[in-house]
């Protein structure tokens, strides 16, 4: 037990520093273009980038990250997202998400100030994993094999949005419900 909590603190400690390095959102928009979502940049009315989301857990969770929304590829604000987490979960990861937005209708409730996704939002893996969801959607399962050669066909705009996930390292398992919490300040 005492070495998985320095392992957890650890890896808490380095997250913060891993989202220095990898700072660039040009190289975070990069990674996913690299995953097979290029397009998705191309046609979106905007997107929510997060370079480095840190995730713990031990029965009980949270997650924490800083990115930047983009209109018409341009820099409109910058958000942040909180996430708590309850059920089976033990260990820690680092992610990067991105959100798209279909139309202004879905980039100005999200920009609204205090959006939420709920337990049963949709998020498509894009790296080495396998996945499995169950939602008021329906359910699903999916796998990739890498960054490079990643399984898409199943995402797409639910509700006007479109969320995508690459893990950039870590040890997790879960079996939780969980809910995001974003929050948005427009660039003056």
């Amino acid at each position: 037990m005492t070495l998985f909590r320095a392992t957890l603190i650890t890896l808490l400690i380095t997250l913060p520093f891993t989202a220095a390095v990898a700072d660039d959102y040009s190289d975070t928009r990069k990674m996913f273009e690299r995953a097979g979502i290029s397009n998705m940049f191309e046609t979106a009315y905007g997107y929510a980038l997060f370079p480095t989301i840190g995730k713990a857990g031990f029965v009980i969770g949270g997650a924490y990250g800083k990115g930047r929304v983009y209109q018409g590829g341009m820099h409109a604000g910058d958000t942040s997202v909180t996430q708590a987490s309850i059920g089976f979960q033990i260990g820690g990861k680092g992610y990067s998400q991105v959100i798209f937005f279909q139309d202004k209708r879905a980039l100005d409730e999200f920009s609204s100030g205090n959006f939420e996704f709920g337990a049963g939002a949709q998020a498509t893996a894009l790296t080495a994993a396998a996945t499995a969801e169950a939602n008021t959607a329906g359910s699903r399962a999916s796998a990739s094999g890498g960054k490079n050669n990643a399984n898409v066909a199943s995402g797409g705009y639910h509700k006007g949005m479109a969320t995508y996930v690459i893990t950039k390292g870590g040890l997790m398992a879960e079996a939780s419900v969980a809910g995001q919490k974003f929050s948005y300040t427009a660039i003056k």
